[in-house]
């Protein structure tokens, strides 16, 4: 078995997650964190034998991810969070038992093919998350949002990590199954979140954000941070080369950020 603990935080996830745990079983621990599913999510996730963790938020610090990281015995040194739309290939486990026993690093950047509409997108804004990373070594950041959050788990937070990292060479597959209305709900979401994060960083500066996230919010209260991101995704890293579902995507992103500032407009008032 592969000596990986995989956290797979869900919440009506009956689509997506067979698949995902299906993908799973070579790994020696599995834990479903489950926030009130109403569908058969649990159902599904005994039935891969994977133990299930309940988890109900308070609406303060921690959130889901950290939540498990401080509260819930893990059996191995190194933890995976993965969603349920993510989806592990063979390949990407053997490089893991071949990576991790004299591995220097205490956490690894993971790259993600993304599938949008039905297709397997090869260009545009990559996408990649710091995953895995050993337990006691690393914690998702801190956000003041007590007052306005309404997300109950880690969603643009990043893992603050003890140590050097590396990358998993191997991708993991993103492909939500849930659809294109999942897709919007989600965003939209995510929009309210960001305009609000947008509000509450402002006031104290961009202090500890990453060069990325410098540029993002400050372009974040115009109307450039949508037309930047096309740009960038389908021109400069040949998102046209996906066809239909790259433009589809480039522009979705666009309206998504159109969204965020129209938020911010609205709470400004």
């Amino acid at each position: 078995m592969i000596p990986v603990s995989v956290v797979v935080p869900v919440k009506n996830e009956e689509k997506n997650l067979p698949r995902c745990l299906e993908q799973v079983k070579d790994f020696s621990e599995v834990l479903v964190v489950d926030s009130g599913s109403t569908d058969s999510t649990r159902e599904i996730a005994e039935s891969y034998g994977a133990k299930i963790v309940d988890f109900k938020w308070n609406g303060k610090f921690p959130k889901k991810r950290n939540w498990v990281l401080r509260n819930v015995e893990l059996k191995n040194e190194w933890v995976l969070f993965l969603d349920a739309d993510e989806y592990v290939p063979p390949e990407f486990g053997e490089e893991l038992r071949r990576i991790l026993p004299d591995s220097k690093y205490t956490g690894f950047w993971i790259t993600y093919h993304n599938h949008f509409m039905g297709r397997k997108l090869k260009h545009g804004d990559p996408m990649r998350k710091l995953a895995l990373f050993r337990k006691g070594k690393g914690e998702y950041e801190k956000i003041e949002e007590d007052s306005w959050s309404h997300l109950d788990m880690e969603v643009h937070e990043h893992p603050v990590i003890e140590g050097s990292v590396g990358t998993v060479s191997t991708p993991v597959e993103h492909h939500d199954y849930k659809g294109y209305e999942a897709y919007i709900a989600r965003h939209n979401a995510y929009s309210s979140w960001e305009a609000a994060r947008y509000l509450a960083l402002k006031k104290k500066g961009f202090a500890g954000l990453t060069g990325r996230q410098k540029i993002k919010y400050r372009l974040m209260d115009s109307w450039l941070l949508g037309p930047v991101y096309f740009f960038g995704a389908y021109f400069l890293k040949l998102g046209f080369l996906d066809g239909k579902a790259g433009w589809l995507l480039a522009v979705n992103k666009l309206i998504y950020f159109f969204q965020i500032k129209c938020k911010i407009d609205e709470l400004k008032k």
